[in-house]
């Protein structure tokens, strides 16, 4: 029993040892945007000996932080919306109805799962110049979109797999067509892998830097990771100035992660079951 004891104390201690070397960065960062550029050079404590929203306000207003804002909530939005449309049709498609070479292809889209995104980034860029959609958020959007589908599909199959068939044929009997099951049976019953998808999309669609950087060259379509990165190129780095920025940009993620955590696990939990 004490040797037990032990054991949990050890591994206790190794992930709080863990927990405290993760999140120092994120409060270094916060406590950054908080002083000024002297206290931050000078080094010292994490709590600002004197707090100011100076610095944070005035990175919002004179690097027009709200116009890339915006950007950002529109790709990130538009990406998660055709995501959701998309891959919960393909899921269901997946799952419920049957057709040729149906595991065939199901299998070819869990395979992309291992293949890095950066060794697709030329041919994106080459197919982008052709369509016309380089330069433009739509050339970042269906990139996005179309990066999502492995995962997306194998979480949307997942739950779907594990809605009672009964359901769906009770319906057909009431003379339901398959678009109303899809919506009013499957769809609701689905709601934390929605949410885990919506999610999982969006904190990397909001956080890409490397697609957006080659793809965009208008600063009026910029989005928070570029003006971020456009924080460092002046001639004298101001770590107050860009920690405040850095907080600007991962503030609503963590928001938007810790509002949904509960159907995230529960997301994640279904597709390991299923």
């Amino acid at each position: 029993m004490s040797a037990r004891f032990v054991a949990r104390g050890v591994v206790f201690v190794l992930l709080l040892l863990y927990a405290v070397i993760s999140v120092y960065p994120f409060l270094w960062m916060a406590s950054a945007a908080f002083k000024d550029q002297f206290e931050v050079v000078a080094g010292g404590n994490l709590i600002p000996r004197r707090p100011t929203l100076d610095t944070l306000a005035e990175t919002w207003n004179e690097l027009h932080f709200f116009d890339y804002f915006l950007n950002s909530l529109k790709v990130t939005a538009l990406t998660v919306v055709l995501v959701l449309a998309i891959y919960a049709a393909a899921g269901y498609a997946f799952s419920v109805l049957r057709f040729p070479a149906r595991k065939a292809l199901y299998r070819l889209f869990l395979a992309l799962l291992f293949v890095p995104g950066v060794t697709v980034l030329l041919p994106i860029v080459l197919l982008e110049h052709k369509l016309n959609l380089l330069g433009t958020h739509w050339g970042l959007i269906l990139p996005f979109v179309n990066g999502s589908a492995p995962l997306s599909i194998l979480l949307m199959t997942n739950a779907f797999d594990a809605v009672p068939g009964e359901l769906r044929e009770a319906a057909r009997v009431d003379g339901a067509s398959e678009l109303r099951i899809f919506a009013t049976i499957y769809l609701p019953l689905s709601r934390p892998a929605l949410i885990t998808i919506a999610v999982l999309t969006a904190i990397p669609t909001w956080n890409e830097y490397l697609l957006t950087r080659v793809s965009l060259n208008d600063p009026d379509s910029f989005t928070l990771p570029i003006a971020l990165q456009n924080l460092q190129s002046g001639a004298v780095l101001h770590y107050n100035v860009l920690m405040a920025g850095a907080l600007i940009v991962v503030v609503p993620v963590i928001v938007l992660f810790v509002a949904a955590q509960r159907y995230i696990v529960n997301g994640l939990m279904g597709a390991v079951k299923a």
